[in-house]
């Protein structure tokens, strides 16, 4: 029998905090969307954050380890779970609200529960898990809105970059637990951010130009959040709760993100997002909420 870890007031307290830093970040990018480029953006979030993991992992002195099948796993790892996702949903916000980008980003789980059937053999689609990824995916194409597809401007294409950044994260998921499963949690986050880093700034360099510290004050305060608070204290954090709560209670966390992303947006940029996309999640929560029950 699988017995399901429940929810401590303390695990309940760190998702919530986790919830609120996760949901900070649309409205820190948006912010520094303002003067820099979704590249350059990216590469602020990982290079920051890589150095303060790194941080972490030689103060409490966790071994690194250093074949080439780890170094090579990092590397996957920085494309698809940083420099894929994160580039993708900077660049949507140029196009469509924050709150809107948290709402499809909780798609997440959806593509996780079917990227994983297909490679691992303990994770197979039961009736349950089917009705909640219909259910979820439902709520996706009524977030988005089907009439909006069908016109192919940069609003709708801006929506399907942030679904293929919820694919992406579904697949580092699946390279996280076949190559990485017996190293630290801490030096995952920073080996794979540091393979980002690596990858991105060049990038970022040919595509939007050098790099500058030359930059106003707000730019420096949205750069700091999301990735002080919303990267290399997240990922701490995330493990933690994980530890306490689970990785089927911690689905609750997308469920939290969202609300907060929208009252940010609305609060700070005034966004206002259409009728259809509160019903879009609606509908979404309940397909997560399904899928993260346990017998």
């Amino acid at each position: 029998m699988i017995v399901q870890k429940s929810m401590s007031g303390r695990a309940w307290a760190e998702l919530i905090v986790l919830s609120i830093l996760w949901g900070g970040t649309f409205l820190s990018v948006r912010i520094a969307l303002n003067e820099i480029g979704p590249l350059t953006v990216v590469a602020h979030r990982v290079g920051w954050a890589a150095l303060l993991l790194w941080g972490v992992v030689f103060l409490r002195r966790l071994p690194v380890p250093t074949t080439r099948r780890v170094i090579g796993a990092f590397a996957i790892m920085g494309l698809l779970n940083n420099i894929v996702p994160f580039s993708l949903q900077a660049w949507s916000q140029l196009y469509i609200e924050s709150g809107l980008t948290s709402i499809l980003n909780a798609g997440t789980a959806i593509w996780g529960v079917l990227v994983a059937a297909l490679f691992f053999k303990d994770e197979k689609l039961t009736l349950q898990k089917s009705i909640g990824v219909v259910i979820g995916f439902l709520g996706v194409a009524t977030a988005i809105g089907i009439q909006t597809l069908a016109q192919l401007d940069l609003r709708s294409l801006a929506q399907l970059a942030v679904i293929a950044s919820t694919i992406s994260y579904a697949f580092a998921a699946v390279v996280a637990r076949k190559l990485l499963a017996d190293v630290h949690p801490i030096v995952c986050a920073a080996g794979m951010l540091t393979a980002s880093t690596l990858l991105i700034i060049p990038t970022a360099a040919v595509i939007e130009g050098q790099m500058t510290l030359s930059l106003s004050l707000d730019t420096w305060l949205a750069i700091g959040y999301y990735t002080v608070f919303a990267t290399a204290l997240a990922y701490l954090l995330y493990y933690r709760v994980l530890a306490m709560a689970g990785a089927g209670n911690i689905t609750i966390c997308t469920l939290l993100i969202a609300p907060i992303a929208i009252v940010l947006g609305t609060v700070f940029l005034n966004e206002a997002l259409p009728p259809q996309a509160f019903l879009g999640f609606g509908i979404l929560a309940v397909g997560l909420i399904i899928l993260s029950r346990r017998r």
